[in-house]
């Protein structure tokens, strides 16, 4: 057409190197010397190395949780064991310890009765001494010395702290002013007792604990002390009088309304009955290291027996 001539293009040969052997080789070759890629080779050398060990890892991992097993059983098995051949020994220290508890004890009730039979010898003796040289005042002055027991009316005053009251640092209210911890502090105590004397009352104790000329009522962290005994609420005070004037005396007198005032104020607890029959027990033996009496002091029939408790 177009009056040229049409020639068919030459596909014999496309490429210049199709006459070289080894070109159509070249693919084959590369896939022979490149057949695994960097991932391939990796999972292979792992599951070279899982052969090498010989078992799989999961396999090892259930052996493993095994021998662990094995091994704790094995430790309680040995612990229990122990325990067994243990349990003699601990038994015979702890009937060693009951024995030495029930020796010890019977050693301070034997000290305490030796304490109490030495106690009765020196108060028959001062007893004896104030007869031959206390003009017949024997029992009076045993009396205000709080050395023997006496019983009579009186009141019955129990004082306690308020409901829900918890102790605080530093003891109940240490303040020189109220606080609203709603515990009875040594001080209340002081003057309650004062209070009890100045209306009347013959002998005091407080909690079973006798006072005399030399008590004092102190505190000591939480506790109250009284004579360096420690008591604990509620505080129960015995006072021998005449009950209905010593209890009306004490609720009128300056002591008794402070009294009420802790009660109206900060919830402690008191309340006070008459009595028509008191027993306060004997006062230890009282040792008086400085005061002496004076020879040829007449004697004064009237004199103040007044007590006071700082």
């Amino acid at each position: 057409m177009c009056g040229m001539s049409q020639q068919r293009p030459d596909r014999s040969n496309p490429h210049p190197s199709a006459g070289r052997p080894d070109a159509s080789m070249s693919l084959l070759t590369n896939v022979m010397d490149h057949s695994l890629d960097d991932g391939y080779a990796e999972a292979a050398a792992r599951k070279s190395a899982e052969g090498v060990s010989g078992l799989p890892r999961t396999l090892r991992a259930k052996l493993g949780l095994a021998a662990g097993l094995v091994l704790a059983a094995l430790v309680v098995t040995v612990g229990a064991a122990q325990a067994r051949v243990s349990a003699p020994t601990l038994a015979k220290e702890r009937e060693e310890l009951i024995h030495r508890i029930q020796k010890g004890t019977t050693e301070a009730d034997t000290q305490q009765q030796k304490v109490d039979t030495a106690r009765d010898a020196v108060n028959r003796m001062q007893r004896e001494a104030l007869k031959q040289h206390g003009d017949g005042k024997a029992e009076l002055l045993s009396l205000l010395a709080g050395s023997t027991q006496v019983t009579g009316p009186g009141v019955k005053l129990v004082v306690d702290d308020a409901k829900g009251a918890s102790a605080g640092a530093g003891g109940p209210r240490e303040s020189s002013d109220f606080s609203d911890t709603g515990r009875v502090r040594d001080r209340d105590m002081q003057r309650v007792v004062n209070g009890l004397w100045q209306s009347g009352a013959e002998a005091i104790s407080v909690n079973g604990q006798r006072l005399t000329s030399l008590s004092a009522v102190r505190a000591a962290g939480d506790a109250i002390l009284v004579d360096n005994k420690p008591l604990v609420p509620p505080y129960t005070v015995l006072a021998v009088g005449d009950g209905q004037r010593l209890s009306t005396a004490f609720q009128d007198s300056a002591d008794g309304q402070y009294l009420h005032v802790l009660q109206e104020n900060y919830g402690v607890r008191a309340k006070i009955s008459v009595e028509n029959e008191i027993k306060l027990p004997p006062a230890p033996s009282l040792t008086v290291r400085t005061a002496k009496p004076e020879a040829g002091a007449a004697k004064a029939d009237g004199a103040d027996t007044g007590k006071g408790t700082s």
